[in-house]
């Protein structure tokens, strides 16, 4: 079963102060020197890019939130020339820098998104059915009004592995002719009242299908998979590569591409060597949990994960997407027809 997400928590309880997740252990990781330059992938509230700025070390942070963008503007300024932040998705890092001594992903949303209504990731006040990182393209709502219902089964059973998947659906489906969903508690609620809820149940019977739709919109998974690749490609050899994930996902993708990457092939009698290959990452260890210290200080933290790699001098692969087995799903370019 898929572990909670890290931020889930803030669907249904209080809202939840942003802290770095395994800060410690990520900077263990990146081994940040003075000269060095570090790439932030997401951005956040700059946890992680103030630890690594302390450090001596320059960042280039990107974030694909303009909110989150605006919000660390005083940091950039503060830094001396030694931050940079981008307004851009994760997945295109490897346009942002030509070279880099480490790259940090912390996957998922953040909590202060989760902590503002209007952005629609949460359940736990309402506000319009949105999602959207980006605060453009297309939205929860979009998706919940308008794609076909197997469509809709299908990706609350993969990303958000809902067991009604096909239940839920099928009530999304009637309820919408009647009256399309355009806010978050009307949706909560709505799915709560078709599939109810036991008293001793502690996740919401709609945290799944939550999960699944904020996965969907925003692509986190094909955008995951192609900020891994594009890391191998900006990495310098010795370069350190660190990320945490929050879900079984996520994490699914980062230990695949670590195995597949540290795997080297050599030409032999048996394999032809045009299929030899050199590994272009070695493992840093095994993944890295958060200990009962930080899980009591920080809620966010007890499903999360740490796995770090270090770049080899073998030249980047290519970037074939297929050795992360991402589901197949309907396309998220523009709204389907029913």
């Amino acid at each position: 079963m898929m572990a909670d997400h890290g931020d889930d928590i803030s669907a249904v309880g209080g809202s939840v102060r942003h802290i770095p997740v395994l800060l410690a252990e990520v900077l263990e990781a990146l081994s940040p020197k003075v000269g060095d330059v570090i790439v932030d992938g997401t951005f956040g509230a700059g946890g992680y890019t103030k630890a690594i700025l302390a450090s001596g070390a320059s960042v280039v942070a990107i974030d694909r939130d303009p909110d989150a963008i605006a919000a660390g503007r005083s940091l950039e300024q503060q830094s001396g020339g030694r931050l940079r932040l981008v307004q851009a998705p994760f997945s295109t890092l490897d346009e942002q820098v030509e070279s880099a001594d480490g790259v940090v992903l912390d996957i998922g949303i953040s909590s202060m998104q989760v902590d503002q209504a209007e952005r629609g990731f949460s359940f736990r006040a309402d506000g319009p059915l949105d999602m959207r990182m980006a605060q453009a393209g297309l939205s929860a709502a979009d998706v919940v009004n308008s794609f076909k219902t197997g469509d809709l089964a299908r990706i609350f059973g993969f990303l958000g592995e809902e067991r009604n998947a096909g239940r839920i659906a099928r009530m999304i489906e009637s309820r919408r002719e009647k009256r399309p969903f355009e806010r978050t508690l009307d949706l909560a609620d709505a799915i709560e009242t078709h599939i109810g809820r036991a008293p001793k149940d502690k996740i919401h019977p709609a945290t799944r299908v939550f999960q699944a739709l904020r996965i969907f919109v925003n692509d986190e998974l094909g955008e995951l998979a192609k900020a891994l690749v594009a890391s191998e490609r900006v990495l310098k050899p010795g370069g350190r590569l660190a990320v945490v994930t929050f879900h079984s996902l996520e994490d699914r993708i980062v230990k695949r591409f670590i195995a597949d990457r540290a795997d080297a092939v050599t030409g032999s009698r048996h394999m032809p060597e045009a299929h030899a290959r050199s590994a272009t990452f070695r493992k840093a260890g095994g993944g890295v949990t958060p200990g009962d210290a930080e899980i009591s200080a920080n809620p966010r933290a007890r499903s999360a994960r740490l796995r770090a790699a270090i770049r080899t001098e073998a030249p980047a692969r290519a970037g074939d997407l297929s050795i992360f087995g991402l589901p197949k799903l309907p396309g998220i370019q523009a709204p389907r027809e029913r």
